[in-house]
C-alpha cells in the first residue's frame, strides 16, 4: 500500500513538473509566438491577433509556441494528456473565391521547410505526406474537397496523423440536444464568423468540438476517436498552427488560444466578447453579387432564347422551301421526317444514278450502290408511276424504318421527289441476295451445308422478331430467296417490306390480297384467307427445300427456260429425292 502511494505521489510530481499551461487572449506578440513564412501579428481595435495567411495566392503561414513542450512522461512512453482551446476566423476577401484551410498541430520541428501550400495546408508536401517518420499530429479545418486525400466535402474537420488523409472527419458544426433527440447544425468555416474549438487528449482518445464563439461547449463532440500517439509523439514537440492558400485565397486568423496538460477547463479562460469581426458586409441589393449574377444570367438566357427562336424560324423556312421544291408534303411524311434524305445527297452518292453503279433490279425498280457520308449504301429507285405504288413505299418506310434486328436489313432513309422517283436507302449487303448464290453454280459451290443451315436459322430468327418480339406484329408477306440478303459475314437479313402489314399482337389481321411469292406458296393457299403463322411455316418449308435441294433442283431444271425453278420443279425434285431414298 505504501509503495502504491509513493508511485502516485511521484506520478503527480512528474505531471506537475512537465505540465505546460498558457492563455493568449488577443494579445499575441513576438515573445509568446514564433512566426514563419507569411504568418504575421495584426492589430485590430487594440487587439493583437495571429494571421497565418493573407490575400496572397499560394502562401504558407506557420506559428508555434516559442519552445518545445514535454509530450511524454519522463518515466514512461505514454503521451501526456492535454487540453487546448482556441478561437479562429477564416476571413474571405471580397470578389475572391476562398480556399484552402489551416491545422492545429504537434510537430518535431518549427519553421517552414518540407511543407507546401494549397491542398497540403502548410503541413506536408507531396513527398513526405503519409510518411510515418513525420511524427505529426493535427486537427485540420479544410474548406476544399481534395479527392487525393479522400476529403468528405469542402467544409470539414479532420484528424490527421502523419498524413492529410484523415483518420476521422466530420462536417464542420455541432450537435444540439433536444427533448428526444439530437440535431446537427452545420457551421460554414470560411464565412468570417468567429468559432471556438475544444481539443482534448486523454487515455488514448481524442475529442474535438466546436461552436460559435460565445456559445457553450457542446455536450457531444464532433469527433471522438481512439488514437495511439505513443509512436507519433516524441519526448518533446512544438505545438502551434499552420495554414495555406492556393489559387483560392482566404485569411486564417487565430484570435485567442489556451493550452494545458493538466487543466481541462482551460478553455473557459478565453474571452469571447468584443472580438473583431471578419464577416463581409452585405452589399445593397442592386450592387450585390447575387443580384448582378441573376440579372446577367437572365440577360444571357434571353439572348440564347432569342437566338434559338430565330434559328428555329429560319430552319422552318428553309425546310418549307425545300419541301415546296420537292412537292406537297403528305401526312405520312411528317411522321417519318427524321429519316428523310435529300435528293441531292442521294444523287451525288450514286454518281447521278450511274449505270455503272447498278447492282440489281428489284420488282419495280433499280438498285444502285452508293457512298453516303462515307458509308456504303444500297439505293432502291422506284419510278413514281410504278406498280409498286405509294402504299407499298409507305409500308416499307413505316415498318422497316423502325425495326432494329441483326436479321433485318437496316433502312437508313428515304426520299420522295415530286414527278420523279420514290427512293429507299439501305445498308449495303456485300454478298447480295440469296437467290444469286444458290442458283449460281459458281457461287453455290462455296455455299456449304453449314452456311445453308445458318441462313435458314437467320431467316427464322428474323421472322420470329417480326411476329413476336417487336412492339407490333409485322407480316412480311413476301418471303423468297431474292428478298433474303447476305452481309459480308454471310449473315442472312430479311429485306423488301413493300407488301408488309402491321397490326397489334391481340388484333386479328384483315383479309388481304395476294401475299407471299407464288413460287413459295403452299398448295392449298386461298388468297382470301387471313395470313397466319401456319402459312409462314409452309413458306419456311419451301425455303428450306429451295436452299437444301438447290443442287438437285438445278440438275432437274436444266430444260427450264425461266430465271429460277418453279414450285413444280422443287416439288418434283423433292418427290424424286424421297423416292430414291436420298
Amino acid at each position: 500500500m505504501s509503495s502504491l502511494l509513493i508511485y502516485l505521489f511521484l506520478l503527480r510530481i512528474t505531471l506537475v513538473s512537465s505540465s505546460t499551461e498558457f492563455v493568449y487572449n488577443t494579445n499575441f506578440n513576438s515573445t509568446n509566438i514564433n512566426l514563419y513564412a507569411n504568418a504575421t501579428i495584426d492589430d485590430h481595435s487594440h487587439s493583437s491577433i495571429l494571421t497565418l495567411t493573407n490575400h496572397a495566392s499560394f502562401s504558407i503561414g506557420r506559428a508555434f509556441y516559442p519552445s518545445k513542450i514535454p509530450t511524454k512522461s519522463s518515466f514512461s512512453s505514454n503521451p501526456l494528456p492535454f487540453s487546448t482551446s482556441f478561437i479562429f476566423s477564416i476571413a474571405p476577401f471580397k470578389h475572391l473565391l476562398p480556399g484552402h484551410g489551416f491545422v492545429f498541430l504537434f510537430s518535431p520541428f518549427e519553421g517552414a521547410n518540407g511543407v507546401s501550400s494549397a491542398q497540403h495546408l502548410g503541413l506536408f508536401n507531396l513527398t513526405n505526406n503519409g510518411n510515418p517518420k513525420n511524427h505529426v499530429f493535427g486537427i485540420e479545418f479544410d474548406v476544399f474537397k481534395n479527392q487525393e486525400f479522400n476529403d468528405i466535402n469542402d467544409n470539414h474537420v479532420g484528424l490527421d496523423v502523419n498524413s492529410l488523409t484523415s483518420l476521422a472527419s466530420h462536417d464542420a458544426g455541432f450537435w444540439v440536444s433536444g427533448k428526444h433527440d439530437e440535431k446537427f447544425k452545420e457551421l460554414k468555416l470560411n464565412n468570417g464568423e468567429n468559432y471556438q474549438v475544444w481539443i482534448e487528449y486523454s487515455d488514448s482518445r481524442v475529442n474535438v468540438a466546436m461552436a460559435i464563439a460565445g456559445k457553450r461547449r457542446p455536450n457531444r463532440p464532433l469527433i471522438s476517436e481512439l488514437v495511439n500517439l505513443s509512436d507519433v509523439f516524441l519526448d518533446e514537440m512544438f505545438v502551434g498552427f499552420c495554414g495555406a492558400t492556393g489559387q483560392l485565397v482566404e485569411s486564417h486568423k487565430i484570435l485567442a488560444w489556451s493550452f494545458s496538460n493538466s487543466n481541462f477547463s482551460i478553455g473557459d479562460a478565453l474571452v469571447t466578447t468584443n472580438l473583431p469581426s471578419f464577416v463581409l458586409p452585405k452589399d445593397p441589393v442592386l450592387k450585390s453579387r447575387g443580384f448582378v449574377s441573376g440579372i446577367s444570367f437572365g440577360i444571357f438566357i434571353f439572348v440564347i432564347g432569342s437566338a434559338a427562336m430565330v434559328f428555329v424560324v429560319l430552319l422552318k423556312r428553309k425546310r418549307s422551301k425545300r419541301m415546296e421544291e420537292e412537292g406537297d408534303i403528305e401526312d405520312w411524311e411528317l411522321e417519318y421526317w427524321p429519316h428523310r434524305i435529300s435528293y441531292e445527297d442521294i444523287y451525288a452518292a450514286t454518281k447521278a444514278f450511274s449505270e455503272q453503279n447498278i447492282i440489281g433490279f428489284g420488282g419495280n425498280g433499280k438498285v444502285y450502290k452508293g457512298i453516303l457520308q462515307g458509308v456504303e449504301v444500297a439505293v432502291k429507285r422506284i419510278p413514281y408511276d410504278s406498280e409498286y405504288g405509294m402504299r407499298e413505299f409507305l409500308s416499307e418506310i413505316s415498318s422497316l424504318g423502325r425495326l432494329k434486328h441483326r436479321n433485318v436489313v437496316p433502312l437508313r432513309g428515304w426520299c420522295k421527289k415530286e414527278r420523279g422517283s420514290l427512293i429507299l436507302i439501305y445498308d449495303y449487303m456485300d454478298n447480295g441476295s440469296l437467290d444469286k448464290i444458290i442458283f449460281d453454280s459458281d457461287e453455290n459451290s462455296i455455299f456449304h451445308w453449314k452456311n445453308r443451315m445458318k441462313v435458314l436459322k437467320d431467316v427464322a430468327m428474323g421472322i420470329l422478331y417480326l411476329h413476336e418480339s417487336w412492339e407490333v406484329k409485322v407480316l412480311h408477306r413476301d418471303i423468297k430467296a431474292s428478298n433474303v440478303l447476305l452481309d459480308k459475314d454471310m449473315n442472312a437479313r430479311l429485306g423488301d417490306f413493300g407488301l408488309a402489314r402491321m397490326h397489334h399482337h391481340e388484333q386479328i389481321p384483315n383479309t388481304s390480297r395476294r401475299v407471299l411469292h407464288l413460287g413459295l406458296l403452299c398448295t392449298h393457299y386461298d388468297p382470301q384467307v387471313r395470313p397466319s403463322m401456319r402459312q409462314v411455316v409452309k413458306v419456311l418449308e419451301g425455303e428450306s427445300l429451295e436452299i437444301s435441294l438447290v443442287d438437285k433442283i438445278n440438275s432437274a431444271a436444266d430444260g427450264y427456260s425461266g430465271v429460277h425453278p418453279t414450285i413444280e420443279d422443287i416439288s418434283q425434285c423433292s418427290f424424286t429425292t424421297q423416292c430414291e431414298g436420298r
